[in-house]
């Protein structure tokens, strides 16, 4: 018996039949399984049709399962070109069996615009729970783990978009998730967009339905594990002296003498009830950036000016810097040195949270603009998927959770932001949600500006996969010390 059953999606296009063709090629495959509305037709004697409402919802896969008879499924779980290199089968059933492993997946090539380029993809840990995981478009189950984890863990559930999302997750509760990293197969990418211009695909307000679906099968997934957290809250410490400032912005900079000007400005303009300072920590900037900082410090005793003689400081290492200095205030707020707040409110609003909500953070909401402050898609960036009862565990699923970021700075103190330059900010917040309660504001207080000098504008695939590998790192530990928590408790 072959042992493979293909399972993929109906297309229209001309790449279908091909796609379809190969793999019915294969002395490998015994079945492959058309998923669509209807319109169908097959076009091979291993080909049959399956009609379904949602490709990736629990009643297809659940339906799927209950016919898969061979010891691997193949998912093609993109509707695209997709040509197999040499033996990629042969190789994927090769380490199925070498690993016993419960999925696998490959790096691949693509092609784009018809240059064609590897596409590496990164080892799958425990903290690799987020929804968005890039496995490329080809998912290796063993039939066995499949209906293992279904069996102990219940049906994949009913929902209409997460589906292949739950079964993963549900079949990496006991087995390997394992990837192979070798070329198997090429595709013709069709999505072309910049790797800043996706970053906030799973906050647009058109994928909601799809993020409460995401939400409520990772909870469940965290609760299988021992991961989940109730919502229950300690008590934020008491400041043990008293501060100059009751609220410290905080804004780390290296050559961005271009911004930098806009951003002081936007502090200096708060209307507050209460005294706030100013704390721009310049990480050696080779331009004007420290004289500008200088300049607004000659004249406002609100802004104070640290320069490190440490070289080996990230964005994280510069927080620490300020957030342990004398002039930090009781509650330290986030400005990046090519951003502005959106009004002369933004602290106010802020500290009024943390005296509301007795939090240990807070986290507020920011308007996506250009370099010349027009609004640009998808605009407002709200993270409403964030609730009081679930935050800080469906906080482990998404890759941020919003800005201003506002901290207790005695909590902070104690914990303190990792040394680095990307998701130290992430880090620290689910570090902090483990404890404590964060509070939110999901009106814009906070100008995002995105623009060719932004670090995140249009990343190579091994810097993307060297943030993700770090971020999955982050949940790891996280997710560790979690479980270890529960177990304790």
């Amino acid at each position: 018996m072959a042992p493979i059953t293909v399972f993929l999606p109906y297309s229209s296009e001309e790449y279908f039949l091909p796609t379809v063709k190969q793999f019915a090629a294969s002395p490998l495959v015994q079945k492959i399984i058309v998923a669509s509305e209807g319109e169908y037709l097959s076009s091979s004697e291993k080909c049959s049709g399956m009609k379904v409402k949602a490709f990736r919802s629990g009643a297809t896969l659940n339906a799927l399962l209950r016919g898969v008879t061979t010891p691997y499924l193949l998912v093609v779980n993109e509707s695209q070109a997709i040509v197999l290199n040499q033996a990629a089968l042969e190789r994927l059933c090769a380490v199925a069996q070498d690993t016993r492993a419960g999925m696998l997946y490959s790096d691949f090539y693509e092609v784009k615009e018809g240059k064609r380029s590897e596409h590496p993809t990164i080892d799958y840990q425990l903290g690799s729970i987020r929804d968005n995981f890039d496995f490329g478009a080809l998912l290796f189950f063993s039939t066995g783990a499949m209906k293992k984890a279904v069996k102990k863990y219940g049906r994949i559930a009913s929902v209409n978009h997460a589906g292949l999302y739950d079964l993963r997750l549900k079949v990496s509760v006991d087995h390997k998730i394992f990837h192979i990293q070798e070329y198997l197969y090429s595709k013709i990418e069709l999505d072309t967009r910049k790797s800043g211009e996706k970053q906030f695909d799973y906050v647009d307000p058109r994928n909601r339905t799809v993020q409460v679906e995401n939400e409520q099968v990772a909870t469940r997934y965290l609760k299988n594990i021992g991961a989940y957290l109730k919502p229950k809250f300690a008590t934020v410490p008491s400041a043990k002296h008293t501060f100059d400032a009751e609220v410290s912005v905080v804004i780390p900079v290296r050559n961005r003498q271009k911004t930098i000007a806009d951003a002081i400005q936007s502090v200096l303009s708060q209307k507050t009830t209460f005294p706030f300072n100013l704390i721009v920590v310049d990480n050696h900037s080779a331009d004007s950036t420290a004289a500008i900082v200088r300049t607004f410090a000659a004249t406002d005793k609100r802004v104070h000016l640290i320069c490190p003689t440490r070289e080996d400081l990230g964005i994280g290492g510069c927080w620490n810097e300020a957030v342990l200095s004398p002039h930090c205030g009781r509650y330290a707020v986030q400005l990046d040195s090519d951003d502005m707040y959106s009004g002369p409110d933004t602290l106010q609003r802020i500290y009024d949270v943390f005296k509301h909500d007795k939090c240990a953070m807070v986290i507020g909401s920011y308007t996506l603009v250009n370099s010349n402050l027009e609004v640009i898609p998808p605009g407002l960036i709200d993270h409403k998927e964030w609730t009081p009862e679930n935050g800080r565990n469906n906080a482990l699923r998404i890759n941020g959770l919003g800005a201003p970021r506002a901290f207790d700075t005695t909590v902070l103190r104690n914990i303190l932001l990792p040394n680095t330059s990307y998701g130290e900010d992430y880090a620290v917040a689910l570090r902090i949600s483990r404890d404590y309660r964060i509070g939110r504001v999901y009106t814009s207080l906070y100008h995002c500006r995105r623009w060719e000098d932004n670090t995140d504008a249009a990343l190579p695939i091994e810097k993307i996969n060297r943030n993700d590998f770090y971020k999955d790192k982050i949940r790891t530990i996280e997710m560790i010390a979690r479980m270890q928590s529960n177990k304790k408790a």
